[in-house]
């Protein structure tokens, strides 16, 4: 426990990590499999592959993997990891938690466990919470992933949603700071009017798995493309916004922007809208596609260990996903 007159008033980055499987699956794959094109694919999305994990691997087996990346990162025993936060639309089961299981697999016996699901916006919704929890004093060390498997949840007869998804998982350790500003700010909403324009209709307690409702694909993601596309950049540009002005910044004081990596079209005209150029945010939907709760550690993973991120650089992280739901923070890496 940290002693009330050592609360600290920032939590920081300590870590990242990330996994993605190692089967590639290319544009010219799926044109073998739906109506569609390479030029087709691209020229809207801007992806031409993403990683599909094995059958025997579940959003728990990505987790971990990912988490033990971060934990090494920022020189973390895994009995000191006393909260994980597993951020997934695409849960091992129902119950236990993923959560449990990745902590089963990392022997992090010490750790409180459960997941958070605001699909896209996952991560950055536990990153938030892991913050709170951290910042008052009653956890020191958390573990937070962004783990999905979209590949078990997506119709590969449908060419509008079967071109945009793949599989992984990023994770960070979040750590209390007394001398390094952390996040400094989160700004996040949701509006569940909207829920049904992007979805998975089967499954849960409303319509329970049939013979009909897995015959009918409706355990598959079902999405309504232009009008979730709008809304995308419409709350995550104002998220992002309002994100900066909470934190006394501006556009110009961010080094590097990392958004959900859902649509190439989407991060464009983001860029446009919060006025920071496209040479200053992170991509890798070329080479993943949309992992959901995933992109966004991924995506930090990779820019951290290349070298483009820096302690001290300020980062805005700014995502969308079903609910719907949406968010933005800022805080110096």
């Amino acid at each position: 426990m940290i002693d009330d007159r050592e609360k600290p008033t920032r939590v920081m980055i300590a870590g990242t990590g990330s996994y993605v499987p190692e089967r590639v699956l290319t544009n010219a794959e799926l044109e073998q499999m739906v109506d569609t094109s390479d030029d087709w694919i691209r020229a809207r999305t801007g992806m031409r592959e993403r990683r599909i994990a094995r059958p025997d691997e579940a959003s728990s087996d990505m987790g971990a993997a990912a988490g033990r990346a971060a934990l090494a990162a920022a020189g973390l025993a895994v009995d000191e990891v006393d909260l994980i936060i597993v951020a997934t639309s695409t849960p091992d089961m129902l119950f236990p938690s993923t959560a449990c299981l990745v902590q089963s697999a990392l022997g992090a016996t010490n750790a409180l466990c459960y997941d958070l699901s605001a699909a896209c916006s996952g991560f950055l919704y536990a990153l938030e919470t892991a913050r709170a929890m951290l910042q008052s004093g009653l956890y020191q060390n958390a573990l937070v992933i962004g783990s999905d498997k979209m590949s078990a949840v997506t119709d590969w007869s449908d060419r509008g949603t079967c071109i945009l998804f793949g599989d992984g998982a990023g994770a960070v350790v979040l750590k209390p700071t007394v001398t390094h500003r952390g996040i400094m700010s989160t700004v996040s909403g949701a509006d569940g009017s909207l829920g049904d324009l992007l979805m998975i209709p089967a499954g849960g307690s409303r319509m329970p798995a049939t013979a009909e409702t897995v015959a009918d694909h409706q355990h598959t993601v079902k999405m309504a493309g232009n009008n979730v596309f709008k809304h995308a950049v419409r709350c995550m540009t104002e998220a992002g916004r309002a994100a900066l002005r909470k934190a006394g910044l501006t556009a110009a004081d961010v080094k590097w922007v990392i958004p959900h990596q859902a649509n190439m079209r989407i991060i464009q005209a983001i860029s446009e809208r919060v006025d920071i150029p496209m040479d200053r945010i992170v991509v890798n939907l070329d080479r993943y596609g949309n992992t959901t709760a995933a992109t966004v550690p991924v995506a930090l993973d990779e820019a951290v260990r290349d070298g483009r991120i820096q302690r001290g650089d300020v980062l805005l992280f700014v995502v969308f996903g079903g609910g719907f739901t949406w968010g933005a923070m800022v805080l110096e890496y």
